[in-house]
């Protein structure tokens, strides 16, 4: 029953499961049970590719949250029902600090699933609607500061961004540090925090890349380490953010824009970690035939 259940609907093999177990075996009935959910829609339209949609931030006392929910097209992101959507599960992110899985399970204020509710919203909207990603920063003490780029709404965009603080000092000026520190590394995109956080194997292809050009330059190898040392220093200026250029003040490095602020409110500041996401990054979008399309609906 349950096989005949999937054929019928396309939904997966526990909803159906569930169906047929709400519905005492009744399989008309949970054809139905299936519909009024919007699994057997969300089923069907689960293989079109979703590389619109928007990023939404919450911010819940000294945790962050970014998720990354995904729709067909840019005119779906611009719709309220969307929208409230993303937002309710932005809102429910940070208590899954980062772990999809308890996010999907999350009950959120229609007291449904957040993997429920994105179900029923491909049955209303009509598209496929996907949770691809979400991500936490967490301090012990001070502030997590964030940033949405191209803002549709408030917290929903289309590149996000969140940055632990860690520091004892007044946590207004942590929070404006904060947002601006938020909205470099969204204009910036660096790699990681600080040097050491580089990942060792990146720091290796950079150095032999190095190695290799000055080779090719006919410069002897007592030369060749020097020039290394310095091309690695560029790297590091480029792609780590405490020693980037501060894209609010460029007269300033990140690092010492950091020191200044520390300065001013007498306490220490680490920043601890940062989570950036663009929507739609690493998707392969597929190209569309309209014509194509049309005709085939019209059995031409």
């Amino acid at each position: 029953m349950v096989k005949e259940l999937r054929e019928r609907t396309g939904a997966g093999m526990m909803d159906c499961k569930k169906a047929l177990g709400e519905t005492d075996g009744d399989m008309e009935q949970s054809v139905d049970w299936l519909r009024k959910k919007g699994l057997a829609a969300a089923a069907k339209k689960a293989g079109r590719t979703t590389s619109e949609g928007l990023i939404g931030l919450a911010i819940d006392g000294t945790t962050g949250a970014l998720v990354e929910v995904n729709s067909e097209t840019d005119f779906v992101a611009r719709n309220e029902t969307f929208q409230q959507l993303v937002r309710d599960i932005a809102e429910a992110a940070p208590a899954a600090k980062g772990d999809p899985a308890a996010l999907k399970a999350a009950r959120l204020p229609s007291g449904r699933t957040v993997e429920e509710e994105i179900a029923q919203a491909i049955g209303v909207i009509g598209e496929n609607i996907s949770l691809r990603r979400t991500g936490a920063v967490e301090v012990e003490d001070g502030v997590v500061g964030g940033y949405v780029h191209a803002q549709q709404a408030p917290g929903l965009g289309k590149i996000g961004v969140i940055v632990g603080l860690r520091s004892s000092g007044d946590r207004a000026r942590l929070a404006e540090l904060g947002k601006q520190v938020a909205m470099h590394v969204a204009a910036a995109n660096p790699q990681a925090v600080d040097v050491e956080g580089v990942d060792p194997a990146t720091v290796e292809r950079e150095k032999a890349i190095f190695k290799d050009q000055a080779r090719a330059s006919g410069k002897p190898e007592s030369i060749i380490e020097k020039m290394v040392e310095g091309r690695l220093r560029k790297f590091y200026e480029e792609s780590v953010l405490l020693e980037q250029v501060f894209v609010i003040d460029t007269d300033r490095r990140v690092k010492e824009a950091v020191a200044a602020v520390a300065k001013e409110i007498g306490a220490s500041i680490e920043v601890t970690s940062f989570v950036r996401m663009a929507l739609g990054e690493g998707i392969e979008k597929q190209e569309s035939d309209l014509a194509a399309e049309v005709a085939k609906l019209t059995g031409q």
